[in-house]
């Protein structure tokens, strides 16, 4: 999503205990959308492990899977400064990195009864499929890949994820249906619960997600009331806001009757292009919104690295949540038993092996405007020509590009300088890998 900073940190805060899912916060991680529009590599996105230390978040769409066939006919995932092809082995015959070092994150993280589930699409990923056959292998894939299922092809190990969340923002709009439907079917006869959610924009309905909104049953669906005329700061113009459209959707269309609405979220004025307010007003939003419609269920905050940067948005609004009705207690930090997680200290993530990247040094040039840019992904092909954001300064591809660093050695890019208007950029949901939070509300009585 262009407006959707999904595998950086998508963090959706859900304000109580969800019946149909058990999110009390989510955020997408993945992407470092903070690296995307600043050059100071200490609030880059963190590994996963670290936003599962305290009850903030509850729930981490990894962003993003952005290539559905790629080498091998195999899908290939980009999570920015945490794991990409660019920067780690590849296995065989494929695109896709081995990052199964992240494994005993996701595990520490569901030790903690946080959800981990893995994004599909992305502001860069072209999703299509040619027929339900075709779908429907896909769900075999996808199963085998992430899930309940087993494969050669394991990116995350050991490690068995909780399900599927689908950010399609352009590719094809049919036969996801079918997708879905095998991921359920799989499911079905599994020993642990999986979800399925979907992040649409917040247009009713949705262009790409649409038709497949109305044909499968999701858990939850974490509306991007962000970079449209329908977001946030429009709450007080009933001509805009039309949060009501998705309630009625999910009373009186969606499969699941029970499926849940979260208001999703920039965590910081420079995640999105529009849409960002307070932490106060959001609360009052929250609140407002959780009184008003029963399938009101929490918020969805893109993304992690934007929320830890801006003085733990996500804790911050959790916490006002609560303190208006939606809770009891603040968040506090946890302690990790080290009897549970072998692997993991008792007051710190478990270790793993450095995958930061370096910064790529940069030329001084004139300042660009970072307006609607999207942030540069290492598996994604750009024509000469084309715009991207990296380490908070915009480059312009100087040919047919694939996996060349802006700044780097192959001398691909251009840079047009420091980006001046963040607050105008739109980081790719796609960049270094963040978390996306969801926070769950209680319903109300």
């Amino acid at each position: 999503m262009a407006s959707f900073f999904l595998t950086s940190v998508l963090s959706a805060l859900s304000l109580g205990a969800l019946q149909a899912i058990a999110f009390d916060n989510s955020r997408y991680w993945g992407q470092n959308s903070y690296g995307a529009t600043h050059s100071d590599t200490a609030n880059f996105q963190k590994s996963l492990a670290t936003y599962c230390q305290d009850d903030s978040i509850d729930a981490f769409p990894i962003a993003f899977l952005n290539v559905f066939f790629g080498a091998g006919n195999e899908p290939s995932i980009d999570l920015s400064n945490i794991c990409s092809n660019v920067d780690d082995p590849v296995f065989p015959g494929t695109s896709m990195p081995d990052c199964s070092f992240l494994a005993s994150d996701i595990e520490f993280c569901q030790s903690k009864g946080k959800i981990v589930t893995i994004s599909l699409g992305g502001a860069t990923g072209a999703a299509s499929f040619t027929s339900d056959a075709q779908a429907s292998a896909f769900g075999d894939t996808i199963w085998n890949t992430f899930l309940g299922g087993s494969g050669s092809v394991r990116p995350f190990g050991g490690a068995v994820l909780d399900g599927i969340d689908l950010d399609i923002e352009g590719g094809g709009t049919t036969h996801f249906a079918a997708f879905v439907n095998q991921i359920r079917s799989h499911a079905s006869g599994a020993n642990k619960k999986y979800y399925v959610t979907a992040a649409p924009q917040c247009p009713f309905p949705d262009a790409f997600l649409g038709t497949v909104l109305n044909a499968v049953a999701f858990d939850a669906v974490y509306v991007q009331f962000y970079n449209n005329f329908c977001g946030l700061t429009n709450f007080n113009n009933p001509n805009a806001w039309d949060f009501d459209q998705w309630d009625t959707w999910a009373k009186n269309t969606a499969v699941n009757k029970n499926v849940k609405i979260y208001i999703g979220a920039p965590a910081s004025p420079t995640a999105a292009g529009s849409g960002y307010v307070d932490v106060s007003t959001l609360a009052n939003i929250a609140l407002e919104t959780r009184s008003q419609f029963s399938s009101f269920g929490g918020i969805m905050l893109w993304d992690a690295s934007q929320a830890f940067a801006n003085n733990r948005f996500d804790a911050a609004i959790k916490n006002a949540i609560r303190q208006g009705g939606g809770g009891s207690s603040p968040s506090a930090p946890v302690t990790v038993p080290t009897s549970s997680h072998t692997t993991a200290p008792t007051t710190a993530p478990p270790s793993t092996t450095s995958h930061s990247t370096t910064a790529v040094p940069t030329t001084t040039a004139q300042s660009g405007s970072c307006a609607g840019v999207a942030a540069w992904v290492s598996n994604v092909a750009y024509n000469g020509g084309q715009t991207v954001i990296y380490n908070g300064h915009l480059w312009t591809a100087k040919w047919w590009s694939f996996a060349d660093v802006p700044g780097g050695p192959a001398g691909d890019w251009t840079d047009s300088g420091a980006c001046t208007s963040f607050a105008a950029a739109v980081p790719t949901a796609r960049v270094a890998p963040e978390p996306a939070t969801v926070a769950s509300v209680p319903t109300a009585a």
